[in-house]
C-alpha cells in the first residue's frame, strides 16, 4: 500500500507484517560547490510536499497521468535530498530518469543477485545522490530534460523520462522475525495514513519533467546489505513515480508559488549551519564506474555557455558537526 501523508511517502506491507512500514521524505538542501573538491553532508532544509498527480489530472502531461505516483516542486539548479525512516528493515531502488542511482544501469525492477543495486532503510538513512565512489555521490541536481545535463540524456542519449522512481521491498517475515526476536512481533498497531488531498489548478503544462543531473562531489557512504540478497520479499513491492517541476509550472499547475528561492553558500554561511561528518559501520558500496564518468552541471554548462557556472563559489572554512552519540549534563 502506497500513501501520501503531510510531506511524507509511506510504504506499508500489513500483509507481510503489522511493522513492514517505511517512510521517504524530500528536502531542500545546499546545491555544495561543483570544483571537483569533496564536501562534508550540508544540512537539509524545509521538507518538500509532494501532490499527487490524480488530484491534478486535467493540468498534468499525459504521460504523468499514465504514470500516476506524485510530483515535487524544485528551482532549476536547486539540490534534492533523500531521507528514510521506519523500523522495519526494506530494500529500496532508487531511479533517475530510469537510471539506477547506485549501479548508473538501466532501471529493472527486479533486485539484483549479483550486484547491490538498491539501499537498504535503517542502514542508510540518506541518499543525496548519485553513488560514484565508496563515500562519495555527486548531488541530485534538477535540471531540464532536453538539454543534456541529466544522468539519463548522458547514458542513454534521451530525454524521455525524467523525475525519480522508488521501488520499496519488504524484509521476508521469516528473515524479521530471526533477526529482531520477541520485539518483531509485539503490540504496536499498524496505523494506515490518510491521503493528502490538494485542490487541482486550472493551467495544463505539457512536457513539463525535470530530471536530476549528477552536481558536486559529498561525503556519503552507501552502506552494502546485511542481510543477504534472500532476506528481501520479491513477491511483494510498491512503486512510485516522483516527477518534478520547476516553481513556474509548479504555480501553473497549482496556483501555489513557491515561497523562497534555493538557499546559496552565502546563506549558510549567515545562517551559521554546520556541516555534517557522519559515521557509520559497516562496508560500502563500490562505484560500478558509470556515474563516475557523468559530466556534472558545472561542467556541462561551461561546455554549453563557455563560462563557469553561477553560485558555485567555494564557502570557505565551515563548521562540521560530527553525528555521534554524546553526553547530557543531566538536571
Amino acid at each position: 500500500m502506497l500513501t501520501l501523508h503531510s510531506d511524507t511517502l509511506h510504504f506499508a506491507f500489513p500483509e507481510v507484517h503489522k511493522k513492514a512500514q517505511c517512510s521517504v521524505k524530500f528536502s531542500r538542501t545546499l546545491r555544495v560547490p561543483d570544483d571537483q573538491r569533496h564536501y562534508l553532508v550540508p544540512p537539509s532544509l524545509t521538507p518538500i510536499a509532494p501532490n499527487r498527480v490524480d488530484d491534478y489530472v486535467e493540468c498534468l502531461p499525459k504521460d504523468w497521468r499514465r504514470r500516476g505516483g506524485v510530483f515535487l516542486p524544485l528551482y532549476q539548479a536547486e539540490a534534492l535530498s533523500l531521507s528514510f525512516s521506519g523500523d522495519y528493515p526494506f530494500a529500496i531502488k532508487i531511479g533517475a530518469g530510469k537510471i539506477n542511482t547506485i549501479t548508473g544501469e538501466p532501471w529493472q525492477n527486479e533486485l539484483s543477485p549479483e550486484r547491490q543495486d538498491y539501499l537498504v532503510s535503517g542502514r542508510n538513512r540518506f541518499h543525496d545522490g548519485f553513488v560514484v565512489g565508496q563515500q562519495e555521490v555527486r548531488q541530485f541536481v534538477a535540471m531540464p530534460l532536453g538539454e543534456g545535463y541529466t544522468a539519463e540524456e548522458q547514458l542513454t542519449g534521451l530525454a524521455q523520462h525524467g523525475g525519480l522512481q522508488i521501488l520499496a521491498y519488504p524484509m521476508k517475515v521469516e528473515a524479521f522475525r530471526t533477526r529482531f526476536g520477541a520485539w518483531a512481533d509485539s503490540d504496536d498497531e499498524y496505523r494506515s495514513l490518510d491521503i493528502n488531498l490538494c485542490r487541482p489548478g486550472k493551467a495544463r503544462t505539457e512536457n513539463a519533467e525535470m530530471g536530476l543531473a549528477p552536481g558536486g562531489l559529498v561525503k556519503q557512504k552507501t552502506l552494502r546489505d546485511p542481510y543477504g540478497y534472500d532476506a528481501w520479499d520479491q513477491t511483494r513491492w510498491e512503486r512510485c513515480f516522483i516527477h518534478l517541476l520547476n516553481s513556474r509550472q509548479y504555480h501553473a499547475v497549482t496556483g501555489v508559488k513557491l515561497p523562497y528561492p534555493p538557499p546559496g553558500v552565502r546563506d549558510y554561511k549567515n545562517w551559521r549551519l554546520p556541516w555534517y561528518h557522519h559515521y557509520s559501520e559497516g562496508e560500502p558500496v563500490e562505484g560500478t564506474g558509470i556515474l563516475a564518468k557523468l559530466a556534472s552541471v558545472a561542467t556541462w554548462f561551461k561546455a554549453k555557455h563557455g563560462q563557469p557556472l553561477p553560485d558555485n563559489d567555494p564557502p570557505g572554512p565551515v563548521a562540521i558537526r560530527p553525528v555521534q552519540s554524546r553526553s547530557i549534563r543531566s538536571g
